[in-house]
């Protein structure tokens, strides 16, 4: 097994052509990549764009740090998934900050902020857990489906 020379710097946090993209290392001391797909909401293993984002950085390939891809990952999701169930509920709930400081006429709040962070961060692990127990061969516990075409119904 050979040393990674990124092992300490692992996992990377990118936004990669607008959406999130996570690089790893492997057992074998190598790197793969992992890129949300809005049309299944899963982030899925796809290490062809390591090297993009690990050397072509500019408009299309940016850093991010982790909160920082846990966010992006959910607006991505809340902006292309539709259903039913605590997730989404959640959603509503950020949908509804922003839009009370809409109405407002004003910036969100420090606190405010916080509380969308902490949102986003029980979105993202109740996904995890959600893919984990179909995974697992559990049934979905809620229906959603894509508004890019995708549905929450995958192929066995």
């Amino acid at each position: 097994m050979s040393e990674n020379p990124l092992a300490d710097e692992l996992p990377m946090f990118f936004r990669y052509h607008g959406l999130t993209y996570r690089v790893d290392g492997t057992p074998e001391g190598g790197l793969t990549g992992h890129l949300l797909n809005l049309r299944t909401g899963r982030i899925d293993e796809d290490a062809s764009h390591v090297h993009e984002v690990l050397f072509a950085m500019g408009e299309d390939v940016t850093v991010l740090d982790e909160p920082g891809y846990v966010e992006l990952t959910e607006i991505k999701r809340s902006r292309a998934l539709r259903g039913d169930g605590p997730i989404f509920a959640l959603y509503d709930a950020i949908q509804a900050v922003y839009d009370k400081a809409k109405e407002e006429s004003r910036r969100l709040e420090k606190e405010e902020h916080a509380l969308l962070r902490s949102m986003w961060t029980r979105t993202f692990a109740l996904w995890a857990q959600e893919f984990a127990r179909r995974d697992a061969g559990e049934p979905p516990s809620f229906e959603f489906r894509s508004l890019l075409g995708g549905t929450a119904v995958e192929p066995g």
